[in-house]
């Protein structure tokens, strides 16, 4: 019998086996390390160190062993290499395990510990801080190694590194949906991993699934993502600009002339500023209702984008400066 080349229903069907029998051995090595470890709090330490060894277990014996995996064998396709004639080798099949377990891993811890560590208000300061928990894990350690280079930037290098962070997060998760969508329109890769190690599938038997109703069906949901993965863009970028003008037009009228008539006649504590301690000048609302001086509230927000009295959060420009309040 000819082999065909694996279309779109049979690595769909193929990926969800593969992610139950996955999600059953992690839960298995959850519990086996629960019940070893016997401590709630070094489990969470290691859950996603657990679930990694448990991913890499279950390819290690089936792809890397030159197996199917049992999402592969119940829907009868094999893995074959660029030429379409030979399986692919040991070494194309460690790099597509090692890009589709160990590089997410990987990557998705750093750019969490970078992000906590950026968004923290400060740095801890104390000596020996990391030292004092003795419990080691790997995201303890990344965090440390982190912390110590975070205290070596300054406070616009922070927020720059920061904003490349989120760019980078938000990148990955519209790259995915991106694939996903070339994925329904050719059937070819499912993960990125498997396009990047050149790996496809070949089906050993045909069937319902090479009706042309169903590919056009597939194409049509990868036209739909596509769209939609275009207006996603074109709303974040809109976004990104209307901050940006709003940042510009917050930093072009922040310093407003200094002058007696501008502080304002009560001395009630009421018409005081709670930042410099002050009377209030150039009065100012936060979008929660508290007044300061438009000067003390706008030098607060360069550094904590919040109210200091009740820390709600807010963006610059929504403050709002009471002309003739009294």
């Amino acid at each position: 019998m000819p082999l065909l080349p694996g279309r779109q229903p049979q690595l769909i069907r193929s990926n969800q086996k593969d992610e139950f029998y996955q999600s059953c051995l992690r839960n298995q090595a959850n519990e086996a390390v629960q019940g070893l470890a016997g401590k709630w709090r070094m489990w969470l330490q290691w859950r996603k160190e657990v679930e990694l060894l448990a991913d890499l277990v279950y390819y290690g014996l089936t792809t890397w062993s030159g197996y199917q995996t049992l999402g592969e064998e119940y829907v009868n396709i094999i893995q074959v290499d660029p030429s379409k004639q030979r399986v692919p080798s040991r070494t194309r099949r460690g790099v597509f395990i090692l890009l589709h377990t160990f590089v997410p891993y990987l990557l998705d811890k750093v750019l969490v510990c970078l992000e906590n560590e950026l968004q923290a208000d400060e740095l801890e300061a104390q000596p020996g801080w990391s030292e004092a928990t003795r419990s080691w894990s790997p995201a303890a350690y990344l965090r440390t190694r982190i912390q110590r280079a975070a205290r070596l930037l300054t406070e616009q290098q922070r927020r720059t590194l920061l904003s490349a962070v989120l760019v980078v997060q938000q990148g990955i998760a519209l790259l995915h949906r991106f694939h996903v969508a070339l994925f329904y329109l050719s059937g070819t890769f499912y993960h990125l991993a498997k396009r990047a190690a050149g790996i496809s599938y070949l089906r050993v038997q045909g069937g319902a699934d090479d009706n042309p109703v169903i590919r056009t069906s597939y194409k049509a949901l990868g036209v739909v993502s596509l769209l939609q993965l275009v207006l996603t863009l074109a709303l974040q970028v809109n976004s990104f600009r209307q901050r940006r003008r709003a940042r510009e037009e917050w930093k072009l009228h922040r310093n407003l002339p200094s002058s007696p008539q501008a502080v304002e006649p009560s001395g009630t504590k009421a018409a005081r500023c709670i930042l410099c301690l002050e009377e209030r000048r150039h009065s100012t609302a936060t979008p929660c209702g508290h007044l300061f001086c438009w000067e003390c509230i706008t030098e607060w927000c360069n550094n904590k984008a919040k109210c200091p009295l009740c820390r709600e959060k807010f963006l610059p420009h929504r403050l709002v400066y009471l002309r003739n309040y009294r």
